[in-house]
Order: C-alpha cells, then structure tokens, then sequence
C-alpha cells in the first residue's frame, strides 16, 4: 500500500527539505526575480530584462529547482598534460583483455594519484570546502576504460562530506560516474533501500548523494558521491591491522571476486567449496532438476573459476591463510549443515572443524554465520538482480579482534549500476534470480555468452526453512514500514529536481546516444531509452514491478 505521508525525520534523512522546502525558497526569490523583471520592462521597455526574465522561466522549467552540490577539483599540476590523469588511465587488467583482441592497441596508463585541491559547495551555494589537498585517481575495474570514469578522493587530512554517513570525517571518498546508467539513479536507489534495511541490523552502507563535478575548471558531469568501503569506525567498524602487525588476530574485509588474479598474492585466495560440492538453484520451483558445481564445470562448458580478495590491509603469510582457512571451513559447514544435515564446529584457534552431536545443524550454521546479514544480502540482490552478483563487488567481513564475535558477516552492497532492469535480468519483474543459475554478463550459453554460474554464498542455505521464514520476516517489515515507497518517491523527485543537471550531464557526455561501449550489455527497454527522464520511468517502472512480484512472494 502506497504511503504518502512521512515523518519529520525520514523526510529530513531523505533531502526533502532541501530539495523542496529551500528550493520553495528558491523558487519566491525567483518570482521576485520575475516581477521585478517585468516591472522594469514596463518601465523602461528594455529588452534586456525580457530576457533576464526568460531566462528564469527556462531555469524553472527545466527543472532546475534543485541546485545539487558541486564539487570542484584543480590540480597542482597546471601544464598542458593536466588532464591526462582522468583522460587516460585505464585499469591494467581492464587494458589488456581490450589488447588480447584490439589489433594495435595502445597501451595506457594504469590509474594514477594527482595532487589536487577540492572545493566543495552544497545544495544552498556555500562553500563548505575552500581548495583542501588532496590526491584524485581514476578508480574501478571495467568502468575505467569509458569516458567518463569514476574517481578515488583521497585527502591529506580527514572531511566530511555534505553530511553523509551522519557528518563523520573521513579521509577517501569515491565519485561513482553512472556512465551506463542512463537514469543514473541505480546506485542511489539501492544504496537507499539498502540504508534503511541493514542499518536496522548495524551492518554498513555506504551513504551517497548526487553532486555535479568540475575538472580545473571543466565541467565533467553528474557523478555520486559515496564513501569508499573500508575498515574504519563508522564505515566497516571491526578492527584494523595496525601497521606491520602479523598477529592473525584482526578483522578481515573480504570479496568474492572475479577480478582476484589482479591482485599481489598476499591479498588473494580460492577456497575448495565443500569439494565444489553441487548446489541446487533457488528458481521458484525447487531447483527445475537442476544443480551447479560452484567452480569450473564441464557439464555447463568453460566456467571461470572466482576467488576471494582480501580488501583490508594484511602484514603477513600466516594472516592470508588464517583467513583463507576459515573461510574454507565457514562454507563447509554451511554446506555440511544443508545438504548433509550433519553440525560442524570449529576448534579453539579457528583453524580446523569436526562433526558434532551437540549441536544442530542450524544452530552450528548460526555459531559462524550472522544469518540476518546473509538474509538482508540476499533480498536486496534478488530485488535489484545485479548482474555482477555472481563475480565481484560482493562483500564480508569478519572480526578476530577482542571485540570481535568471529561470525561471517555479509555487508557493504555495492556497484548496482547493471541491475534494476539495466540488463536482461528478470526484466518483467518477475523471476528469482540472486541464489539461481544465471548468464554471466553477456548472456550465457545460447545467447553470445561464456557460462552460467551461480553465488554459492547465496545459494547454499537458501532451502533452509529459518534462512526463508527470515527473508519473509524482514521484508515484511521493510515493506509495511514504507521502504520501498520512499525509494519510489525519491526517483521522481530527482527525476524532476535534478533535471538541469541531468542534462548538462548528457550535453557534456551524451553516453545516452553514443552508447557503444556498452550498449550490447543493456537490457532492450533501456537501451530505448533517450533521455534521462525516460530512463527515470523506466527505472521506477521496473523496481515497482519487481517489488509487486517480491511482495507476492514474502510477505506474510
């Protein structure tokens, strides 16, 4: 049921009174404006201020009722070349995939800090930061090779950031380009959604708000400010290595990730996946009679094999494999616990496990894993069907620390600009998706791609009737308290705010239209689109019906 009415507080988390009440303001300062105009029209018949006039009705019209931040970054470095380090570097992975079958390729840079200084103004025109240092670099993995590419912010002394994430101080901060997103409201929608499903569970989102971004005085478009993942009070709070300690005693932040080989061996590893025991894909209908191995197949074809980066700084060959062991084990007994009914424990020291009799196979589950963290993981990727699900920016963490309570914890939903109906994934709305055999990013067998796969983390407990009463449990809560509502609201907002904005964006980019990066990755309904309104509806069109549907589903 739609709501239409929220509290103080919500509305005041969600922008809306800057983006209607001083707008409001905004918009009698420009009736003034107006008056006054055509009072000196009348007067003096000059045709200067007809067109002063004009020209605010056109502000108005095209939406420009709310002014978003602005951000504004200027190198140190002012010689010919200023430009390059945001032009020209391109992840090295990223570069030579493009290599192995462009004849002629040049090779570019990889990513590079710049010194910079930031000058940062918000919604209301002041200026909040005045030229603070700091280092810029392109970041991102295939986003790096567009145009347009996301940046790193990485300042010399810790700021806060238009409020984000309760005004907490932070030194890095990134600027997500929304490149392929031509509503470029995906990320914002999910990471709101997200904010008010995990926060309730302390788990951690990254706060983000749409600003515009200049380039030593070039306009370089809209981006999304956000905060950069990372172990930090405040952020992902569980206990950071202090520096050259080796101690296995610390907290991990860890990815399950495609691009893994990218990284120095310390910081990477594979697990065994219960001897890449089967898993039976959570579709609607009990699996269609159909199972999946987690790592290379044969049965399915060529399927690459996903590993594990470790994103928190280690010191040491004995904390990669602490981790590396744990998390080997914390999957087997997941696994043991589903499809053998048989309880696993972990020893004293957390290197090894054994069958147990006293315990059972749910409750030796819930002594390693924190299951409401898994359970809210899985609704927001089953209702944002994000292609990239199955092979990076999925994310745990888990803390040895003396605080810590050595459970896998999933948490810091990122990247779901090729979700949200962005791509061919449950188009209709319909459709389970998140812990089901799906495409890989171009389309699987049959259609131009290389495999199907599977998220094992997903997949595995997905059947267990407390893992499903959970999912039902918490989106009936988030549904009933207006979340999803509130998500719906915010995309026509912006839509009709940041209208101006959006196209001074498209007039810099016009990704929208030239589009062949990426175009054969986008679903049919969003490549038609030809404007960021139209790409808006869609959006908003899409996660309604995908709500409706989930909601059939879950809610109790």
């Amino acid at each position: 049921m739609r709501r239409g009415l929220y509290d103080r507080a919500v509305l005041v988390k969600r922008g809306f009174y800057r983006k209607v009440y001083f707008p409001m303001k905004r918009l009698f300062k420009y009736s003034l404006l107006l008056i006054l105009c055509f009072c000196m029209f009348s007067a003096c018949g000059k045709k200067e201020a007809a067109d002063k006039e004009l020209s605010a009705e056109e502000n108005i019209q095209a939406g420009e009722s709310v002014i978003i931040p602005v951000i504004s970054i200027e190198t140190l470095n002012q010689d010919s070349n200023k430009m390059d380090f945001v032009t020209k570097p391109v992840a090295k992975h990223v570069a030579e995939s493009i290599a192995s079958w462009t004849p002629d390729y040049e090779m570019p840079p990889e990513p590079y800090y710049e010194d910079c200084t930031i000058t940062l103004t918000d919604g209301d025109e002041k200026v909040v930061l005045d030229k603070v240092e700091a280092e810029v670099k392109v970041r991102g993995n295939w986003t790096t090779s567009y145009d347009k590419k996301p940046l790193r912010i990485k300042f010399k002394k810790k700021q806060s950031m238009l409020g984000l994430n309760e005004g907490q101080a932070y030194k890095s901060w990134v600027l997500l380009a929304e490149y392929k997103d031509a509503s470029m409201l995906r990320n914002k929608t999910a990471f709101t959604i997200a904010e008010e499903i995990l926060k309730e569970d302390g788990l951690y989102v990254s706060d983000a708000e749409l600003v515009e971004v200049y380039i030593n005085g070039e306009y370089w478009g809209v981006y999304l400010l956000a905060e950069q993942q990372q172990i930090n009070e405040g952020r992902l709070d569980i206990t950071e290595a202090e520096d050259d300690y080796t101690g296995t005693d610390i907290g991990y932040f860890l990815e399950f990730d495609g691009y893994y080989m990218n990284e120095e061996p310390l910081q990477r590893f594979q697990i065994s996946y219960a001897d890449n025991g089967a898993l039976v894909p959570f579709d609607g209908n009990g699996g269609s009679d159909r199972t999946m191995k987690c790592l290379s197949d044969p049965v399915y074809g060529y399927k690459k094999d996903i590993g594990i980066t470790i994103k928190s700084d280690i010191y040491s060959q004995e904390q990669r494999d602490f981790v590396a062991a744990y998390l080997d084990n914390v999957y087997k007994i997941m696994y043991y616990a589903a499809y053998r009914k048989e309880a696993y424990v972990f020893n004293e020291d957390y290197t090894e496990i054994s069958k147990t009799d006293e315990l059972t196979p749910k409750e030796a589950v819930e002594q390693v894993i924190d299951v409401q963290s898994l359970v809210d993981i899985y609704i927001l990727n089953e209702l944002f069907c994000d292609a990239d699900v199955y092979y990076s920016s999925f994310f745990m963490t888990v803390d040895f620390g003396p605080e810590g309570d050595k459970k896998l914890t999933f948490q810091a939903p990122w990247d779901f600009d090729s979700g949200l109906g962005n791509k061919n994934r449950c188009l209709d709305g319909t459709g389970f998706y998140a812990a089901n055999i799906v495409p890989d990013v171009n389309g699987g067998p049959g259609a131009g791609g290389e495999y199907e796969t599977i998220n094992p983390w997903l997949a595995v407990l997905i059947y267990e009737d407390y893992v499903q009463e959970t999912i039902r449990k918490t989106w009936t809560k988030a549904y009933d308290a207006g979340v999803f509502d509130r998500a719906f609201t915010m995309i026509e907002e912006d839509k009709a705010g940041c209208a101006a904005a959006f196209t001074r964006n498209y007039k810099k980019w016009n990704n929208i239209i030239n589009n062949a990066p990426f175009v054969n990755e986008l679903s049919s309904l969003a490549a038609a689109c030809t404007n960021q309104e139209e790409a808006a509806d869609f959006l908003l069109e899409w996660l309604q019906s995908r709500v409706e549907f989930l909601n059939g589903e879950w809610h109790e």
